[in-house]
């Protein structure tokens, strides 16, 4: 079962490179259901594979000066101010039972992977109906107002439920400021790698983790970011995001089922 959970970290790396993002919607159900870990070391372990993976990623964006770091920046700084909301305020202060009455029980663990399946069902549906977004050139003037808090919201759910939000940037990035999908997915990326890296430092003394695992599944990760680059240059990736789309809804599914019905049996 873990060689399996070693090889899906090629996987993760392969759909970050691909469509530039998707990696968190991945590696949080593999932490939980293959590794067995508790649902908030989950989304900490998370953080840290993708932020290494979406870092190195961006280093050939950064070569061939796809990166907007004016967007990234006015965009990335509310959402880290989002991540260190979510992991130092939020999730230290959730009770262990967030229901536990009336024959109803739901603890932490599960709020939050409810939580974060609700996440990929909103993200599979997004991939599946496949709409190009329109660009809307905005040469007089950007609405930072909107970028900003939707850069907030971006980084609340990362911190939350470990999950990167290249659904959420990508498509802002296109509509609010009208640059080109591949800019865009650069962009992401490298906003990404800084709200994944910095939700992981600061809470990486609130769970365990094992240093060799984290490494060995990051090192996996880059290879199949590094592969996923190569055949993008040759497959556009948006053609493969309906594909992906099943599988997350799929996985979605999965989980609401493995927690609101299976979970009651043990």
């Amino acid at each position: 079962m873990e060689i399996l959970g070693y090889l899906s970290a090629i996987v993760i790396g392969l759909v970050m490179g691909l469509i530039g993002g998707g990696g968190s919607i991945l590696s949080v159900p593999i932490f939980v259901y293959v590794f067995g870990f508790d649902a908030v070391t989950a989304t900490a372990l998370s953080l840290f594979v993708v932020g290494v993976t979406s870092s190195v990623g961006s280093i050939g964006f950064i070569r061939q000066k796809q990166i907007d770091f004016k967007t990234a920046f006015t965009f990335g700084i509310p959402s880290i101010l989002g991540v260190i909301f979510s992991r130092r305020l939020i999730l230290p202060h959730l009770p262990d039972y967030i229901i536990n009455r009336w024959g109803i029980t739901l603890t932490k663990d599960m709020f939050l992977l409810l939580l974060f399946s609700i996440l990929m069902l909103i993200a599979s549906f997004k991939m599946i109906r496949k709409i190009e977004r329109v660009r809307v050139r905005r040469d007089d003037e950007t609405n930072y107002t909107v970028l900003i808090s939707q850069g907030l919201l971006v980084g609340i759910i990362t911190g939350l439920i470990g999950a990167g939000g290249g659904f959420l940037i990508v498509p802002a990035l296109v509509m609010l400021l009208g640059i080109s999908m591949k800019k865009a997915v650069a962009t992401s990326l490298f906003i990404i790698s800084m709200n994944s890296i910095l939700g992981f430092l600061v809470t990486m003394k609130m769970v365990k983790h094992d240093w060799n695992f984290l490494l060995i599944f990051s090192a996996l990760s880059v290879v199949g970011i590094f592969i996923g680059l190569a055949v993008s240059k040759k497959i556009d990736g948006r053609k493969l995001k309906p594909l992906f789309g099943w599988i997350v809804l799929a996985m979605g599914i999965f989980i609401i089922i493995k927690e609101v019905f299976l979970k009651q049996q043990f």
